[in-house]
C-alpha cells in the first residue's frame, strides 16, 4: 500500500508492475489474508494503525480478484484499465510530429515489441502491454537470479527507454 501509493505518484509502470507482483503474491499465498499479514504486513516497521490499514488494503484486494474472477491469472480491471490509457497515449505519441524523441524510442523498441506481441499468444494486445509484460518477465528473471541475454538486455533496455518517456509523457499530461 506504502509503496503502491509512492509508485502511483512518481512512475506509472513500475506501479503496473509493481500491482502485479502483488496479485502474484495473493495467489501464491492462496487468497489467505492471515499468510499476507505474517509474511508481509507484519515485517514492515510501522505503526500498529498503518498495518491495519495495509491489511484492509490487501483484504480489499482479495475481494476484487476474487469477483473480477481472476483467482488463477489476469490482471485488476482498474489496472488493465490504467494500461489502456497508457496505450492511447503511446498511440497519441507515434502519430504526433511534434514527438520525435519518442517516435525515435518506439522505432528502436517496434522489433522487440512485435516479439513480444507474437510470443504473448494472444494476452498482450497493444505496443505498451507487450512492453508491461516483457519487463514483468525481465523483473521476474531477475528475482531468480537468471543471467539475462544479451539480445533480451539489448530489448529491455530499449523498451525501458520508451517506457520511461512513456511515463514522463503521463505524469505531466
Amino acid at each position: 500500500m506504502i509503496i503502491a501509493r509512492e509508485k502511483k505518484k512518481t512512475n506509472i509502470a513500475e506501479y503496473i508492475l509493481y500491482m502485479w507482483q502483488i496479485e502474484d503474491m495473493i495467489r501464491a499465498s492462496n487468497f489467505n489474508l492471515d499468510v499476507i499479514d505474517k509474511n508481509i504486513i507484519q515485517e514492515f516497521d510501522q505503526p500498529e494503525e498503518v498495518k491495519h490499514q495495509m491489511r484492509a488494503w490487501y483484504e480489499d484486494l482479495i475481494r476484487r480478484m476474487e469477483q473480477e474472477g481472476i483467482k488463477e491469472k489476469g490482471h485488476l480491471k482498474f489496472l488493465r484499465d490504467i494500461v489502456q490509457e497508457l496505450e492511447e497515449l503511446h498511440e497519441n505519441l507515434i502519430h504526433n510530429t511534434d514527438e520525435l524523441e519518442y517516435v525515435k524510442a518506439y522505432n528502436q523498441a517496434k522489433q522487440s515489441l512485435n516479439d513480444l506481441k507474437s510470443k504473448s499468444q494472444g494476452t498482450a494486445t497493444g505496443d505498451i502491454e507487450a512492453a508491461l509484460q516483457g519487463l514483468y518477465g525481465i523483473l521476474m528473471l531477475k528475482l531468480k537470479n537468471k543471467t539475462l541475454n544479451p539480445a533480451t538486455q539489448d530489448a529491455q533496455t530499449a523498451i525501458s527507454e520508451l517506457v520511461a518517456l512513456l511515463n514522463d509523457k503521463y505524469l505531466n499530461r
